[in-house]
């Protein structure tokens, strides 16, 4: 054609169109303002990127995280502030502070009160002290240590556990998920209350920690409350992934994974998993707050973290038995649990309103 605008001709019996009889400005170039919006339109973003803004939409998850990363700022700059230690007994010039038993809080005792009207600077009791004349706030702090402590390790053991056997129960399938599932049917049958302590009676004859070591300082009680973690709290994980895993297995591009030859592991890991992550985040961020209360419950009904060492549980319950006169004690530890578990829960629900696929909004 010696002319760029000269339009080809239809040849007879020919399916393309006739473009003779279309005008020009049916194909009319796109103006500014529509190439802009194109850019717009096709920005690209992942899967991660597209969850965390949902999230930081919701108010009560973003919230929750602020009130969460407070509580964990707190905790790990406070020890470092306040000159008390958990375990210390109050003292003023190396006597021994009889008169600092249940204070209330940012009050002195007598002994205190000479000392700072001599001259002398004493650090506050911001939550007053305990029954033994220790310092209630700090105890506090290490007591939410405590308790984020087991809530962590014990959603970390549950994801590995449960997302290994999760994913081979559901990959292999036939008599191997068969008989998987049956043995979590039989895990889901014994009771967990039970089985904690007797596991804290019976290693408390067995293990022998090393003095001063950090499983002496926790004790048998919370040794045994993390086997049992392992051993029991994994089952309804595993099932999440089992039943993901079990629909996603069957998609085209795990057959193509197939055939090329990738190895079971390979597919798992980089095919299957991956499509599985919405589930996989927001069952550890709900574990959290499950394992705190659990460990919180059992600290309060006395076989939870070895005195002196504090837990929350451990506070509550100290702080009942006085409840009529100091109820100050028992409001501190409590307030600090709802608000842990109450954040780590509405977190958990906006990870699950960001992340889950199905629920679009």
């Amino acid at each position: 054609m010696d002319n760029k605008n000269d339009l080809p001709k239809r040849r007879p019996l020919s399916a393309q169109l006739d473009l003779s009889k279309f005008s020009k400005e049916n194909f009319a170039p796109a103006t500014e303002e529509e190439k802009r919006q194109q850019d717009v339109m096709s920005k690209s973003t992942t899967f991660f990127k597209d969850g965390m803004r949902k999230l930081f939409r919701n108010p009560l998850a973003v919230i929750s995280m602020v009130i969460l990363l407070v509580i964990i700022v707190t905790i790990i700059v406070a020890p470092m502030i306040v000159p008390y230690k958990y375990e210390e007994m109050l003292s003023v010039n190396g006597r021994r502070d009889k008169g600092a038993k249940n204070l209330a809080p940012f009050k002195y005792s007598k002994l205190e009160q000479e000392y700072i009207d001599n001259g002398g600077t004493r650090f506050p009791h911001i939550f007053g002290t305990d029954e033994q004349c220790r310092d209630y706030f700090v105890r506090v702090i290490y007591g939410t240590r405590i308790s984020l402590i087991v809530g962590l390790f014990a959603s970390i053991i549950v994801l590995i556990i449960g997302l290994i056997y999760g994913s081979i129960s559901g990959y292999v399938g036939g008599k191997v998920d068969l008989i998987m599932m049956r043995i979590v049917d039989i895990i889901y049958s014994l009771p967990d209350m039970l089985i904690i302590i007797l596991l804290s009676v019976v290693l408390n004859q067995v293990l022998k920690f090393k003095s001063g070591s950090i499983l002496a300082r926790l004790g048998t009680n919370m040794v045994s409350l993390f086997i049992v973690f392992g051993l029991l709290y994994w089952v309804g994980l595993a099932r999440l992934i089992r039943g993901q895993i079990l629909s996603i297995k069957e998609h085209e591009y795990v057959l193509a994974a197939r055939a090329i030859g990738a190895k079971p592991g390979r597919i798992i890991r980089k095919h299957i998993l991956p499509n599985c992550i919405s589930v996989i985040i927001i069952s550890t961020a709900l574990q959290i707050p499950s394992a705190i209360f659990t460990e919180s419950f059992l600290s309060f009904v006395g076989i939870g973290v070895k005195a002196p060492m504090p837990s929350l549980g451990s506070l509550a319950n100290k702080a009942r038995e006085g409840i009529q006169s100091y109820p100050y004690k028992l409001v501190f530890p409590a307030v600090m649990i709802c608000l842990i578990v109450l954040s780590l829960n509405l977190i958990g629900d906006g990870l699950r309103d960001a992340f889950d696929p199905k629920l679009k909004r």
